[in-house]
Order: C-alpha cells, then sequence, then structure tokens
C-alpha cells in the first residue's frame, strides 16, 4: 500500500510540474525548464523496470545547492573543475544542474526530468540526483530510482560500516537499498561559551550538559538567560527537530493527519518561552535568525549537526562567536538528527559504472570520509573512520575552540529511530511551523492555527483529510 500512495504522489507531483516553470538561482548554474506534452502513464510505465547502461558522454548530476558538489571536487579522483557548474571525469563530461528547494522548486524540477527520462536524449538523461531526508521515500519507492547493489553492482561489504539510520532512509518497501550518503547527521546543542560563564559560571559541555540535562532543565535555565539578558534560543524553530524527530507516530496515519503528542509539547513550551521573552519566532535562515552568530548578539544557543558549523554559523564572517572558537557542544536535552544527504541513481542512466564508482567512493571509502570529516567538518558515515577520529586527541574543531564534536555526535547517533518518517514530512514540519507563528504572536489563538495547519496540508496533499 505504502508504495502505492508513494507513487501516487510522485505522478501528481509530476503533473503538476508540467504547469509550472523552474529555475536556478546563479547565473552560470545550469537552469531547468519544465516543458509540457509527456504523460506520466507513459513515462511510468516505461521506467517500471530499471535500465542502466554504460558509454554516456555527459554525466548529468542534480542538486539544490553546492554542497555535494564541492565534496566530488575536492574530494573524488580524477575530478576535473571547468565551470561552476561543469567538470570532467575521465572522457566524461559532469553537468550540475542546480534548482534550488524553496517553494519545491527542487522537487518539481526533478519530477519533471524524470517524468520525461525515457524520452531525453542522451546527453540529457539525468544520472544521478540528491534527495533529503523528508521527502526520500516519495522517489524511493518508485520506480525512478535504482537498486544500489543490484541494478548499479555496489558491494554489500563496502555499505558495512554505514550507519543503519542512513539505509533504512532510503530502502524500498521491498527492502532494496535506492541511495546512498557520505554524511550522517547526529545533531546537538551548540551553545556560546563566553554566555555559558556570565550566566553559569563554566562553559564546560559535562557541566552544561547538566544544567540542560532534560526540557524541563531547559526551562529552568532559560529563565537564568532571560534574567541575565539573554534568549535561550535565536528562535522556537531550533528546537522543533529536536522534537519532531522524537516523536512515537507519523504525521499521516490511514489517510488522516496525525500531530503526535511530542509535537503538541514543543508548541506549549514555545508559547510559553515567547510569552517570556526566553525566545522569538523568527523563520530559519533569516537575517534576524542568524543575528545570534555574532558577538554582539544575545542568542545563548543553537541546535544542529556537524553542517551547522560550516554552512549556517558564518564562522568565516568578522565579528562572528565562530571566527574566534566561541562555540561549544553538549547533547542537550534530547538526542535527534537533523538532514543528510542521499546520492540516487536515476532509472535510464547511461553512465551507470561512473554512478556506482562516486557511490563507492564517495559514501564507502573510509579514506576519503576521514579526509571530508578532517577537511570540511562533517560528520561521514562511516563506522571505522569516526571511531578512530572521536579517539584522536589531536582532532579538534576550531569553530568549538579546539572542542572534538565526535564523541558525543558518536553517542547520540545510536539512539536515531527513523520508525516514524513518512513522505509527507517536509510539507507538514514547514507547514505547522508556519501556521503555529500566528499563535505564537498572539495573532490567533491555537485552535485557528491549526485550521490554517489542516487547510494548507490538504491544499498541497489533496488526498489527506484530518
Amino acid at each position: 500500500m505504502r508504495k502505492k500512495v508513494l507513487s501516487v504522489l510522485l505522478c501528481t507531483a509530476m503533473a503538476a510540474t508540467m504547469l509550472t516553470g523552474c529555475g536556478g538561482s546563479s547565473d552560470d548554474t545550469t537552469k531547468d525548464k519544465a516543458t509540457s506534452g509527456a504523460t506520466s502513464g507513459a513515462t511510468s510505465e516505461k521506467a517500471s523496470k530499471a535500465e542502466v547502461s554504460d558509454g554516456g558522454k555527459v554525466l548529468n548530476i542534480r542538486v539544490w545547492n553546492e554542497e555535494f558538489r564541492d565534496r566530488v571536487i575536492a574530494h573524488y579522483p580524477g575530478y576535473k573543475k571547468t565551470g561552476k557548474w561543469t567538470g570532467q571525469i575521465g572522457d566524461v563530461k559532469v553537468k550540475w544542474t542546480q534548482v534550488a528547494n524553496d517553494d519545491n522548486a527542487y522537487q518539481q524540477a526533478l519530477d519533471q526530468a524524470l517524468l520525461n527520462q525515457a524520452d531525453a536524449k542522451a546527453d540529457d538523461k539525468v544520472d544521478m540526483f540528491l534527495v533529503e531526508a523528508d521527502y526520500a521515500l516519495k522517489y524511493v519507492n518508485s520506480d525512478y530510482t535504482v537498486d544500489v547493489v543490484n541494478d548499479l553492482g555496489v558491494s554489500e561489504d563496502s555499505l558495512s560500516n554505514q550507519y543503519k539510520y542512513t539505509q533504512d532512509i532510503v530502502r524500498d518497501s521491498k527492502g532494496a537499498l535506492k541511495g546512498s550518503s557520505w554524511q550522517a547527521c547526529p545533531a546537538g546543542m551548540i551553545y556560546r561559551r563566553d554566555i555559558a560563564k556570565k550566566v553559569f559560571g563554566t562553559d564546560d559541555p559535562d557541566k552544561i550538559q547538566e544544567i540542560f540535562s532534560d526540557w524541563d532543565a531547559f526551562k529552568d535555565a532559560a529563565a537564568k538567560l532571560k534574567d541575565k539578558g539573554y534568549l535561550a534560543t535565536a528562535s522556537v524553530n531550533d528546537a522543533y527537530r529536536v522534537f519532531s524527530n522524537n516523536v512515537t507516530s507519523k504525521w499521516v496515519e490511514d489517510g488522516k493527519i496525525n500531530i503526535d503528542e511530542n509535537i503538541k509539547t514543543w508548541v506549549d513550551m514555545s508559547k510559553e518561552m515567547v510569552d517570556n521573552k526566553e525566545t522569538s519566532t523568527y523563520e530559519l535562515w533569516s537575517s534576524d535568525w542568524s543575528k545570534g552568530f555574532m558577538k554582539n548578539g544575545n542568542v545563548f544557543a543553537y541546535f544542529g549537526p556537524a553542517w551547522f558549523f560550516n554552512f549556517s554559523m558564518n564562522a568565516a564572517k568578522d565579528g562572528s562567536v565562530g571566527k574566534d572558537g566561541g562555540w561549544a557542544l553538549c547533547k542537550g536535552p534530547q538526542s535527534f538528527y537533523w538532514g543528510g544527504t542521499w546520492i540516487c541513481g536515476a532509472n535510464g542512466t547511461d553512465n551507470s559504472s561512473l554512478v556506482k564508482d562516486i557511490i563507492e567512493k564517495m559514501t564507502t571509502d573510509e579514506s576519503i570520509m576521514t579526509d571530508i570529516v578532517k577537511k570540511d567538518n562533517d560528520f561521514a558515515n562511516n563506522k571505522a573512520a569516526m571511531d578512530k577520529l572521536s579517539k584522536d586527541k589531536s582532532f579538534k574543531n576550531s569553530i568549538l575552540g579546539g572542542q572534538n564534536p565526535l564523541p558525543i555526535f558518536c553517542d547520540g547517533i545510536e539512539s536515531i529511530d527513523l520508525s516514524n518518517l513518512s513522505s509527507y514530512d517536509q510539507g507538514c514540519n514547514e507547514e505547522f511551523q508556519n501556521a503555529m507563528k500566528d499563535y505564537f504572536d498572539g495573532n490567533a489563538d491555537y485552535d485557528s492555527a491549526l485550521e490554517q495547519f489542516y487547510q494548507a496540508v490538504e491544499t498541497k496533499y489533496p488526498e489527506l483529510t484530518h
């Protein structure tokens, strides 16, 4: 049943995309243009069996940002950069197509390309594309992704060091592995050392962890921070992922929208903290939310994984806390994970051997995994590499003032539970946070905000009810 529903969702999204034009976000990004005239039924029928071949002259890779491209440029042997969005591997030209995630544009453009895959010219066929956890199942449980092991030939042995949860996310309903990732994303509470010393008398991660050991302790500490003129977090949305990753039920149960008790707990805590002026309601990634990364900001903590350090905290910017190593890491009230990127081989690729080699080298090679951690501050999807580096006293993170964050991440990764993941997570998470903002700000009561959420989700997913 799950596969049938997800296949319908994918086809629905693809059909909708035929009416929507999408483009990249950079001038020299290869821009994607949606075309009309294809029929989802015919293309789905052609894509019903995995078809991979070799000999293609162009390797087409679909992405939403620069992260994976940068990883390939820096770490894949033999890659030659020929332009911002082009490269060369041996005799094969590499062409990157970037469409931003905003307003679901990446998925819409990708859906259209996959819909047209069977009829596309050889040089235009999608060979690889990336997915995130929040919508991975949509593609994993479709015929537009290929089995990494049985179709591409990646060996089970080479995948054995990966963390189980990273494989669970991309296993289809029949157990086939439909993707692979170079990173794992256990996360924690990232806090300012100077504020910790002023308010709590210490910046030691073990002692700060005791102070923030659970959510009741977190609220008590937030009150102390407020009394000294500091916000506990930049926004209620900073803690949201910690709660949503620890739910005991799915967003959708038997076709009905379901709000887990842990999500309701986040609402109650967030409303109390906003009313007490212990946090704000800024949107993640907004300029107001980002002010806390600077020394003249007044935010004590953010929640995030390893990628958060480099991609989000303005660590290279003059005046930032991170540039001078002013942050530290502890587990926080609960273990959780946030994000991650998975590489999927596209059904119909004419570069299967190259796709296989990129997946093997970028997601299973221990030396490359170790190099990624050391040079990019990422957390690699390789148990052997992470175990070694977590015990390496010489390994330090400059943003964290020389702290090695890997022991904390390694400890938290074992508790990651994906049993309540669903294909609706991205839409439900985004719409719920959007709707609750009016409630937190006092512009709507809870029931009105909840109705706004239901309407938004049912508009996005017409097959759902509440």
